[in-house]
């Protein structure tokens, strides 16, 4: 009886908590057929919008795969003062609002600072532009390829490793050849899961951006501006695009997760 219970209650909270709020948001923008929502996210400012969340979601991703896989081979393969302090600091993102991230980047590379003023003399702007976008979603999403490749790194073991390297093999080629094919699944588990949260990243990005339309405007942000100026479809479509992007990315973790834990035994 109680589990029968439980169930009912997960699927009610569920249903109230996030199908029907997202099928209201899906059901207003395509009431009126396909039309509306294709025109919506071809105007320009639309387009401009997506293109700079792909930018900004692309290099967070890349910057952050690269610094996972090193840090995760750091801390498992390795022992060096600090480590538990390193480990805690990369879960930070996870306890720290977005908002205090921006503030933080805007405090530190603000052009009244004097990293930023330096920067700027050198040409290169970091605040209210797309620089400073990367680096705060990079931060927000920074442990997740590092979290989801520890636990199987540690699982591997490092004895092929050490014998590949007693047979003559270099440290890149061990990693391309042992390392790299026994993480590949948790590796792109962490990538998937990097790239929804650099995806749907709103609040620090809204503190460093600026909110420059057609110039520092994510989709989120797309959003938000559009249901302020009372352009509803717009706004539902940019985030029927956002929900449907969400979709896909949770579709791809499902494939993936199997598959590195049947790896992993």
């Amino acid at each position: 009886m109680a589990k029968h219970v439980l169930r009912v209650v997960a699927v009610a909270y569920t249903l109230f908590l996030l199908v029907l709020p997202v099928g209201l948001i899906i059901w207003r923008t395509f009431g009126d057929g396909l039309g509306p929502f294709i025109e919506a996210m071809s105007s320009p400012s639309a387009l401009h919008a997506f293109k700079v969340t792909l930018t900004v979601a692309g290099w967070a991703v890349l910057a952050n795969t690269v610094f996972g896989v090193g840090v995760a081979l750091l801390l498992v393969r390795h022992e060096f003062p600090g480590k538990r302090l390193l480990g805690a600091f990369i879960d930070l993102p996870m306890a720290v609002s977005p908002v205090v991230v921006g503030l933080a980047l805007v405090l530190v590379y603000g052009r009244f600072s004097p990293v930023g003023s330096l920067l700027e003399s050198w040409g290169l702007q970091i605040i209210f532009s797309t620089p400073g976008m990367v680096l705060a979603t990079v931060f927000v999403a920074l442990p997740l390829v590092v979290r989801a490749v520890v636990p199987v790194l540690e699982e591997l073991g490092d004895e092929q490793e050490q014998a590949a390297q007693t047979l003559g093999a270099g440290r890149l080629q061990t990693f391309l050849r042992i390392t790299l094919p026994g993480i590949r699944w948790a590796l792109g588990y962490g990538v998937v899961l990097c790239l929804a949260r650099s995806l749907g990243e709103y609040g620090a990005v809204a503190v460093v951006s600026g909110r420059l339309v057609d110039q520092t405007q994510t989709l989120t942000l797309y959003v938000e501006e559009r249901f302020q100026n009372f352009d509803q479809p717009a706004a539902f479509a940019a985030a029927t695009a956002l929900a449907l992007i969400a979709v896909v990315t949770l579709l791809l973790t499902k494939l993936l997760r199997p598959k590195d834990r049947s790896h992993g035994n």
